[in-house]
């Protein structure tokens, strides 16, 4: 990453104008590329030939994070004097998709941390709150997570029942989070809890809390059917105990932070889930080359390249939707019509492709020496977390009918 940067400066230009000045989403700028590549080697060298054991044994990845982090991969946004790589959020999408073609894990682990951890402190926290939360966590030493549903409230995220109540110059925390990413290998938490249970959305605030921490703990790591080397876990605050200066934003602020964090993060996911397509029709089209049927190679078949083209198609679409909506976030253009529609678009072309691939290779498809049959687990997740895809619908068709409100 130290040779991105400096090839960066070398240029002499800011990344945002680089992205700003492509008129049609046709050719990344150059530092883009290089920071595309340097992933999809690192993908091919280091996490795939790794990426089904990791799966197999629920393995997390700290070696390979920690290495990530020396790449800057772990913060790519963050400024360099925070110790972040200070790239934008369409070199973040890139990295994610690229990590993601090679272990989904690995890319759901980046794209927290980044996102859902990162975004939020970078957006809304003091310059003290800054420095203490960001610097430890962009090496790859530490990662961060996201701590917003709830067993009951689901895709309502303004139904918060943890509570936060101030007592004295503390605030304590009661509650319990689910289906926490990232939560039993995380050393930091961002939390949202009510404040204020009569003004009920309007009354959820957003605190920051260490990892571990007295009056916090964690329920059992689950097993999961995709995305096996990433922990997810209920994250269970029982008279937790903070500063009151770990309140991220203003009181009141809370929804409005995860709704805007929500918001970037879909880019994320919907980078993840190009990366799983990618290496799914990567796997199918390798295999039509190399299976031969009636004499001759699948991909001769009609049928086959009916499917591999309409894989292609699937995947193109929604990768240029996802470079669309981090092009706008870069521009400081509203884009959460578009962050939903990319994740919608990625995340089921995702399940698309990866449930093609299989019937691609058949027999093969089904058993777990091919990796094909991870894509489709690990692709599943995409339509469900961070916004499931009704949800997207509904972000996505509130945003049309605006536009032709009369």
């Amino acid at each position: 990453m130290a040779a991105l940067l400096k090839a960066r400066r070398a240029l002499g230009v800011a990344v945002g104008c680089t992205t700003r000045r492509l008129s049609q989403l046709a050719e990344l700028p150059e530092i883009h590329q290089m920071l595309r590549q340097t992933c999809r080697d690192y993908a091919d060298r280091e996490l795939a030939p790794v990426a089904a054991q990791l799966d197999r044994n629920h393995s997390y990845p700290a070696k390979q994070v920690q290495e990530l982090g020396a790449l800057g991969v772990m913060a790519v946004e963050v400024p360099e004097s925070l110790g972040g790589a200070g790239l934008d959020y369409l070199a973040y999408s890139l990295a994610v998709e690229e990590l993601s073609r090679g272990c989904a894990s690995t890319g759901v682990i980046v794209s927290v941390n980044n996102s859902l951890y990162l975004g939020p402190i970078l957006k809304f926290g003091t310059e003290e709150q800054k420095e203490q939360w960001i610097p430890p966590f962009t090496t790859g030493e530490k990662v961060g997570c996201f701590a917003l549903s709830e067993p009951g409230n689901g895709s309502d995220a303004g139904a918060a029942s943890t509570l936060a109540q101030q007592d004295g110059e503390e605030w304590v925390l009661n509650g319990t989070k689910a289906w926490i990413t990232n939560s039993w290998d995380a050393s930091a938490t961002v939390v949202f809890a009510t404040t204020d249970r009569s003004l009920k959305h309007k009354g959820i605030s957003a605190f920051l809390v260490p990892m571990p921490h007295p009056g916090l703990s964690l329920g059992k790591k689950e097993d999961k059917l995709g995305i096996r080397a990433s922990s997810t876990a209920n994250l269970i605050l029982e008279d937790c105990r903070i500063p009151l200066g770990n309140m991220l934003g203003q009181r009141g602020m809370g929804f409005k932070i995860a709704m805007q964090t929500l918001d970037s993060g879909r880019i994320g996911i919907a980078a993840q889930a190009l990366g799983i397509a990618q290496a799914a029709l990567d796997c199918a089209a390798d295999y039509a080359h190399k299976r031969t049927a009636f004499g001759a190679p699948i991909g001769k078949m009609q049928a086959i390249q009916f499917k591999l083209a309409d894989m292609a198609v699937a995947l193109e679409s929604a990768r240029l939707l996802t470079w669309k909506a981090a092009l706008l976030r870069d521009a400081k253009k509203p884009f959460s019509k578009e962050a939903a529609m990319a994740k919608l678009a990625a995340s089921e072309a995702a399940t698309f492709i990866s449930h093609q691939a299989i019937q691609v290779l058949g027999g093969m498809g089904f058993v777990t020496d091919m990796p094909a049959e991870r894509h489709y687990r690990d692709a599943r997740i995409t339509e469900i977390y961070e916004g499931t895809s009704e949800i997207q619908r509904l972000v996505i068709a509130s945003h049309v009918l605006k536009e032709y409100q009369p």
